[in-house]
């Protein structure tokens, strides 16, 4: 049997389930700026991700949070302290990224 025939309906398919969780405009420059620093608070993160706005990058993490990709840890203090991290799964995206930017750049310089 291909692969195609495998899935009746696209929503089944692994990599159309994969792009929808990390397919958005913004997605992709949360994780990769979250990869590279670690562990960012949310204006930090807002900085690392030029021209993202509030309402966005709120609503991004939550989803990411609730898809399990991000981790939100918030410290009791006064003022409230809040950092956001990638989760093991969110890691493990990390080199089919860096593979898809090296393909990207490869194409660029044909």
């Amino acid at each position: 049997m291909n692969e195609e025939a495998k899935y009746q309906r696209k929503e089944d398919c692994p990599l159309t389930f994969a792009l929808t969780l990390i397919g958005s405009k913004w997605r992709l420059p949360i994780i990769w700026a979250l990869w590279k620093n670690k562990t960012l608070r949310y204006n930090e993160l807002k900085r690392k991700v030029e021209g993202i706005t509030n309402m966005v990058l709120s609503q991004s993490l939550k989803e990411m949070e609730n898809q399990g990709l991000v981790v939100r840890k918030q410290f009791m203090e006064i003022p409230p302290r809040v950092e956001y991290s990638l989760t093991k799964a969110g890691e493990e995206l990390i080199p089919s990224l860096k593979s898809l930017a090296d393909w990207g750049k490869s194409m660029q310089n044909k």
